[in-house]
């Protein structure tokens, strides 16, 4: 693939170190009805999504917070309906990264993929505690001379996610390089860490669980969740991308509700705000007294 030709409201073009513009009203509330097709019922999250294994997962809970369960029944999350969220999927050439993004967003998987030359994206659009929510995924190429013009596309990521090759350990040990890489051009601590291992289908189950151990354990080192995929036979892929897309609306909601709040505080410190010398009818009553007009 090239640096990406666009397709409205499904793929699209950037230059480096942007992305489509984001709609922003602090005013417009997500019962506003984005444009688009309507989100097909796989893309619809009532429930928070599973973790793929409790001994490297990111969080442990079963339902989404209370503050955003009360939001979105009140229909008050903000512009996080209208907005997008940056994921970005990296990690060594060949090891799935297009596979896995297209047997999510197009339900398909070709043998024969040509690697990624530069970076390209799709955004998939869904429905979350019925908020419409969408992410923007990007792919990026694998090869060493592409790396510069990849990494200029990290920037404003809120998930990372670090794919290897089940099949091939080698590139489990470089997802430390490709994760320093993507964290480097965003603010600590504000992306959520994903590490996936492609290929699940090609593996016996012994193999697969030796191969996961030494996996999760990077993964417990990286701060990231641990899943394995097969982009062939489409094994826990809507399941992991649900899942993402779950943990990213969650933090949205809560940014924007934290955003809001500390909005509010300031206005309403604003009360305690006093002139020095005291009012302007104060200073004006002083001021006819020294001239003898009082």
């Amino acid at each position: 693939m090239v640096i990406a030709a666009a397709r409205l409201g499904r793929r699209g073009r950037a230059e480096p170190g942007a992305t489509p513009p984001l709609l922003d009203s602090g005013k417009m509330r997500s019962s506003l009805t984005p444009l688009g097709p309507t989100v097909s019922r796989d893309r619809i999250i009532t429930c928070f999504p599973k973790w793929y294994t409790p001994n490297a997962c990111l969080q442990l809970k079963e339902h989404f917070h209370g503050q955003v369960n009360a939001a979105c029944q009140r229909r008050n999350t903000g512009t996080v309906g209208l907005s997008l969220s940056k994921v970005v999927v990296v990690g060594d050439l060949y090891v799935g990264k297009t596979s896995l993004i297209h047997r999510f967003c197009k339900n398909v998987f070709d043998h024969d993929y040509k690697a990624t030359i530069g970076v390209d994206f799709e955004i998939e659009r869904f429905e979350i505690v019925g908020i419409p929510y969408s992410l923007q995924i990007w792919d990026t190429a694998g090869q060493e001379k592409f790396k510069c013009i990849a990494s200029a596309y990290y920037r404003g990521a809120q998930v990372i996610i670090t794919a290897f090759d089940l099949t091939d350990m080698q590139t489990l040990e470089h997802t430390r390089q490709w994760l320093e890489d993507a964290l480097r051009e965003n603010e600590p601590g504000s992306c959520f860490v994903f590490l996936v291992g492609t290929k699940k289908d090609l593996l016996s189950g012994a193999a697969c669980e030796q191969a996961e151990v030494e996996a999760m354990h990077l993964a417990n080192e990286m701060q990231a969740e641990y899943w394995s995929v097969s982009a062939k036979t489409g094994e826990n892929v809507k399941p992991f991308f649900s899942r993402v897309a779950a943990l990213a609306f969650e933090q949205s909601v809560l940014r924007d509700l934290e955003r809001r709040s500390s909005a509010r505080l300031q206005v309403g410190n604003g009360d305690l705000i006093r002139m020095e010398g005291g009012p302007p009818e104060t200073q004006e009553s002083k001021r006819l007294s020294s001239l003898g007009c009082c």
